[in-house]
């Protein structure tokens, strides 16, 4: 079984900063594409970042030049740095990734997120 466990959630103050961390961990073969994701209240989930397995990264014009997604291959961890937060960003964060498993099946798996706010 694959598990995907997220870290570095919190409260911060407009203008601050948040670095996120998602692990995979169990059966893998390797890992492709990795992303974070968001959900406010009320709202859809929306992709914030995602990054292939050749370094290849995209963002929503939201966080551009604000975020910045890394991987860490030996490790199975995908990063978000979230530099000079705003309310709006304020959302449940959700890590992504797309797994090969040892029949080299591709899988999708969801961290189990966590709580980003941004207040004063």
């Amino acid at each position: 079984q694959v598990q995907l466990v997220e870290s570095g959630g919190g409260l911060v103050q407009p203008g601050g900063s948040l670095r996120l961390s998602c692990t995979a961990s169990g059966s893998m073969f390797s890992i492709t594409e990795m992303g974070w994701y968001r959900q406010a209240p009320g709202k859809e989930r929306e992709s914030v970042a995602d990054i292939t397995n050749g370094g290849i990264t995209n963002y929503r014009d939201s966080v551009k030049g604000r975020f910045a997604i890394s991987r860490d291959n030996a490790k199975n961890t995908v990063y978000l740095q979230m530099n000079s937060l705003k309310p709006e960003d304020t959302a449940v964060y959700y890590c992504n990734m797309w797994i090969f498993n040892q029949y080299h099946q591709t899988n999708n798996y969801w961290g189990q997120g966590t709580q980003v706010t941004v207040s004063s």
